[in-house]
């Protein structure tokens, strides 16, 4: 059962349902092939385009908003247009695509709108009033006992902050801290990564949480604070595999996770700015500040 909180149709003809119910999909494991970020930076979303930012400013800010394509018209999307519905989405697949998770509705799928006072409907939104009533139960539910202790950060007294919920944000300039994965990195790997410590390059980082997912860069001025010091190539490569969630060649081994790898959760502190005074939102970039990766 899932609240429709927006249906459109994508550019590619296919109908897409924004569904939600208060609770986060599971964590994925990533592949490990990082050498792409250059070719094909890893996507945001899984839709083509991203929502304008006067629909995004609607959805909810702690819980996944799960995509859900159709590529049928159904009567059910005249009613959910008009309004927001509760709705139980019958015999859909869900599956993973960069590491995030889309639905998918089959012809023998079938949606049934719910009335608000349904008393499925009540129970869940007593479990979501709960979990957003107190900061510990509205972090990650996948970082819940698992939050690792790989960086340090300079806010250790501010309050968790979703990625969403600086999305969202009233304003173009925010900072605050935030507890999320780095899916994926540019450059991550050989001289190029060992460049950023002398200032010749810019790190993206691909970070994520159960709302969003967003690029956050390092800048050159704050790239030996990140990592914590001038280092030799190997320590910095071995810091980034632990960012990155790459395992080592004797947990592959003793794991079976060849091809696959699972970042950790990480605190960090992020700040947004914007690049053109004249166009800000469109021009919004996200850099990470007061963050140390530990050795």
């Amino acid at each position: 059962m899932q609240e429709v909180l927006h249906v459109c149709e994508g550019p590619s003809g296919e109908w897409i349902f924004y569904v939600w119910d208060g609770t986060d999909t599971p964590a994925t494991e990533l592949q490990t092939l990082l050498d792409t970020e250059a070719v094909t930076p890893t996507p945001l979303h899984p839709e083509e385009a991203p929502l304008p930012r006067e629909v995004l400013c609607t959805l909810p800010c702690v819980g996944t908003v799960l995509r859900v394509f159709s590529n049928r018209f159904s009567k059910e999307i005249l009613h959910l247009q008009k309004d927001i519905y509760w709705a139980r989405f019958c015999n859909i697949t869900c599956k993973q695509e960069f590491g995030m998770w889309k639905g998918s509705l089959l012809p023998s799928s079938r949606i049934r709108l719910l009335s608000s006072e349904d008393g499925s409907v009540i129970e869940r939104l007593k479990t979501f009033n709960g979990r957003f009533a107190t900061q510990v139960h509205r972090e990650p539910m996948a970082s819940l006992h698992t939050a690792s202790d790989i960086t340090d950060v300079e806010f250790k007294r501010a309050g968790y902050t979703t990625l969403m919920e600086s999305l969202t944000h009233g304003q173009v300039t925010h900072k605050f801290k935030t507890l999320v994965r780095v899916v994926a990195a540019y450059p991550c790997q050989g001289k190029e990564l060992h460049s950023l410590l002398t200032g010749d390059y810019c790190l993206r980082l691909t970070l994520e949480d159960p709302t969003a997912r967003i690029h956050a860069y390092v800048h050159k001025d704050n790239a030996v604070s990140f990592f914590g010091g001038f280092l030799t190539l190997a320590a910095l490569t071995r810091k980034m595999n632990r960012l990155l969630g790459v395992p080592e060649p004797e947990d592959d081994a003793e794991e079976g996770m060849a091809g696959g790898r699972n970042p950790p959760w990480i605190w960090c502190c992020l700040k947004s700015y914007r690049l053109d005074k004249y166009d800000p939102w469109g021009s919004r970039r996200y850099r990470i500040f007061g963050t140390e990766i530990r050795d």
